[in-house]
This record gives structure tokens, C-alpha cells and sequence, in this order.
């Protein structure tokens, strides 16, 4: 079994911006997976179904970013998960837009929703897949990341989330080296 988790927060107002892009990853696994993510458990909508021949477990956490991990920890303990079996999928300010970038362990890098997931695992002991967002031209972070994508971006951000969800596909099949290999760096391929 498989957990795999995408970092957003909830609402209409979220729903395109920079800090969604987990939110948006899991939404194109469950079109390509034929995953209904509607059930709600774990302070998260979430949904259960197949990829290739493994279980996986969709999960976006509907607790806000801040307090991501607490959603995270819950579905760990009812699966009864290892570390090794998590995939935290999640937009990155220090990424060029689209990069993606694939890693075993590692700080949170000034992510709220991730350090809040290292702190309830008590580890960074899990794997991660971060997705570009660019940082801001001028200043203000947090505008930056709950601001939605301009216009000419937008075929970027497409692309990327389609690449990503197969970049999940690659870690639930082939393990996080072989997605490492593949995908880091990947953008606009």
C-alpha cells in the first residue's frame, strides 16, 4: 500500500493557486487512475484504487497547510504505512516554474505543510516530489504562493502537473531512484 499525499488548501478561493499544486497533482492521478478521491477520513478527501499492481491511497489533507501533518499522521497509523511507503507531492518557491525535483529525505525548506509533516512523523525520513513555482519578483512570499498562475504560465503549470502525476506513477512502480533518474529537472520535456 501506497500513501500518496498532495499538499493544498481547501476551498474555492485555492483552488488554482501556486500552493495547490499537490492538490492538483492528486486530481490527475485520480482522472488517470479512475480513483474516486470523494470519501473523508483522515482530516482528507481521499480515495483508494490501483496503480499498476500496487494499492495506492490518494489523500488531500483538508486541514490547511500549516497543519498538514496531522492528516498525514492519521492515514499512516490506519494503514499501518512505513515511511518508505509515503510520497508527499508539493509546490516548491525555490524551483524554477515546472522544474520538478524527486528526493528521499530532507528538510522542509521552508515549507509549512512539510514541516508540519516532519514534525508529527517525528522523521524526514519519507519521499517527496516538489514542483516548481518560482519565487516572487518582488517581495511578498506568502501573496506569491496563495496567488493563482498568470496567463502565460498557465501551459507551464499544465504541463507540469502531467508530468508530475507520471512521476508519481514511476515512484508507486518503479521506486524513487528510478523517478529521480527520470524526472528531476524535468519541466517542459
Amino acid at each position: 500500500m501506497k500513501l500518496i499525499v498532495g499538499l493544498g488548501n481547501p476551498g474555492a478561493e485555492y483552488r488554482n493557486s501556486r500552493h495547490n499544486m499537490g492538490f492538483m497533482v492528486i486530481d490527475r492521478l485520480a482522472g488517470r487512475l479512475g480513483i474516486d478521491i470523494s470519501k473523508n477520513k483522515f482530516q482528507a478527501h481521499y480515495g483508494n484504487g490501483l496503480c499498476g499492481l500496487e494499492n495506492v491511497v490518494l489523500i488531500k489533507p483538508q486541514t490547511f497547510m500549516n497543519r498538514s501533518g496531522g492528516s498525514v499522521l492519521e492515514a499512516m497509523v490506519f494503514y499501518k504505512a512505513d515511511l518508505e511507503d509515503l510520497l508527499v507531492v508539493y509546490d516548491d518557491l525555490a524551483l524554477d516554474l515546472g522544474l520538478l525535483r524527486a528526493r528521499t529525505k530532507g528538510s522542509a525548506g521552508g515549507h509549512n505543510g512539510v514541516k508540519d509533516i516532519i514534525n508529527r512523523l517525528g522523521t524526514d525520513d519519507f519521499s517527496r516530489l516538489r514542483i516548481g513555482i518560482g519565487s516572487p519578483k518582488f517581495g511578498n512570499t506568502v501573496k506569491h504562493v496563495l496567488s493563482d498562475f498568470a496567463e502565460d504560465e498557465q501551459n507551464i503549470v499544465s504541463q507540469s502537473v502531467i508530468r508530475a502525476a507520471e512521476a508519481v506513477e514511476c515512484w508507486v512502480t518503479r521506486g524513487i531512484k528510478e523517478t529521480m533518474n527520470s524526472y528531476n529537472g524535468s519541466d517542459k520535456e
